[in-house]
């Protein structure tokens, strides 16, 4: 085990942006930023945790940004851009010595796996990263839906949910100076405050099924390893405070 500290949880669902993805480019992939992210994966990954990961599309393509487009249509077009960064974490992981399985809900076998639950269960027993990618499969549903969805499905301890913030705040950070953080919050009261954590579909699934989530900044990409190990990162959301 690193660093001969046990892990807090021993399956984690890992949800990347694709932002995050993009550095500062705020576009396509950066590939340094990449394989920081990806050091840290692979660090906590040593420490014996098994890993799904969820990406998002949108350093490629976001549905809401479509215009006029038909929203199905710009929705699958989101999709294959999550199987794009899918594949690139992928890439960067194998470089690092990880096993790692791509899985896409839209069938693409000449390049990923289907999702079968039942394989994807079977790589993380194994060992292996399992990236899931284009979202749940169907249009009007989020990346965050799929990632809630495939926590529930996996039975995963937790969701670690990268974003660009430090945490929850009562209102926007970056508009509003007095805006507070949240150290510990509730999913009721994620939906009572209307904060945008996730949409109200992901937010659902994790309340039914119990999931807790951290929120955290992955500007500094440790941590992902510091969340799973226990430390007080970013905001947790839970049903009971």
């Amino acid at each position: 085990m690193s660093d001969n500290i046990m892990p807090k949880y021993r399956r984690v669902l890992l949800k990347l942006s694709g932002e995050a993805l993009s550095g500062e480019k705020g576009q396509g992939l950066d590939f340094s930023t990449v394989e920081k992210i990806c050091e840290s994966i692979k660090k906590t990954a040593d420490a014996g945790v098994q890993i799904g990961i969820v990406v998002g599309g949108g350093n490629f393509w976001r549905g809401r940004d479509c215009g006029s487009s038909d929203r199905a249509r710009a929705d699958h077009i989101g999709m294959l851009a999550t199987a794009m960064n899918a594949l690139a974490v992928a890439d960067v992981l194998e470089g690092m010595g990880c096993t790692v399985r791509v899985q896409t809900a839209i069938t693409m076998q000449q390049v990923a796996e289907p999702f079968i639950l039942g394989k994807a269960l079977r790589h993380l027993e194994k060992g292996r990263i399992v990236i899931f990618g284009c979202g749940t499969g169907n249009p009007f549903f989020s990346t965050d839906s799929a990632a809630s969805l495939r926590a529930a499905e996996l039975k995963a301890d937790i969701i670690l949910k990268a974003t660009m913030v430090d945490g929850i705040y009562d209102k926007d950070p970056k508009k509003c100076p007095d805006a507070v953080k949240f150290d510990v919050i509730t999913h009721h009261d994620i939906l009572v405050k209307k904060l945008k954590v996730m949409d109200s579909a992901a937010a659902a699934i994790c309340t039914e099924n119990n999931i807790p989530i951290i929120v955290f900044n992955l500007d500094r990409p440790d941590n992902i390893y510091d969340a799973v190990m226990g430390k007080s990162v970013g905001t947790l959301v839970t049903n009971n405070k």
